[in-house]
């Protein structure tokens, strides 16, 4: 029998990635699977926070830090995304696309800026480090072949209803109803909540 369609919802986090997979119409999807895909390499210091890590480095050492970190951090990143179609595959899902929640910044601040920053050095590390993982996991399952919508995390909640044919009110609800019998995280919630605009977005 050929495969069913799957849509992939993704909440990413520094290192590691809270995944969701979606079937059926927009109208009423189910999730089929869930998993945590990790992308830090433990052997590698600072690989989860790098530019925390950079901060006492010169800019070469830390331009060269952020290159290693995403060299490796894209390798694990493509491996989980792969083992997890292949969970998906075997149970007979085909991932199609995939929704990746955003922050409310979208481009990568300036290294040197991000190094001189004080006393803001920790709050701009942060930001770089959220920018640079949900963008390597984009390319990630892009390079998987799905289409990937990016989706604003910020008034998730507020917005998504209108996408999805919903009223305000029923969201939080349906995505409580979705998940299975054991813990049923907000992340969870939310990455389901970006597998489902996905989802929607091609018109199934």
């Amino acid at each position: 029998m050929p495969a069913k369609p799957a849509t992939l919802g993704l909440r990413v986090h520094c290192g590691w990635a809270t995944a969701i997979a979606l079937a059926g119409p927009s109208t009423a999807p189910s999730v089929v699977a869930r998993a945590r895909l990790e992308f830090s390499n433990p052997a590698f210091p600072g690989s989860d926070r790098p530019f925390h890590f950079a901060e006492l480095m010169s800019l070469s050492e830390a331009s060269a830090l952020i290159a290693r970190c995403w060299k490796y951090s894209f390798e694990l990143a493509v491996d989980a995304m792969t083992k997890f179609e292949q969970e998906l595959k075997q149970h007979g899902y085909a991932p199609r696309a995939c929704g990746i929640l955003q922050g409310r910044i979208t481009e990568m601040p300036d290294l040197e800026k991000i190094l001189a920053a004080h006393p803001n050095f920790y709050q701009m590390a942060s930001t770089a480090e959220g920018v640079m993982f949900r963008e390597l996991m984009f390319i990630a399952a892009e390079s998987s072949g799905m289409r990937v919508k990016k989706i604003p995390e910020f008034n998730l909640e507020e917005n998504a209803p209108e996408l999805l044919g919903l009223a305000p009110s029923e969201l939080m609800e349906r995505l409580a109803e979705m998940g299975p019998n054991a813990p049923w995280t907000m992340d969870e919630k939310y990455a389901t909540c970006a597998a489902w605009v996905a989802l929607a977005a091609q018109r199934l």
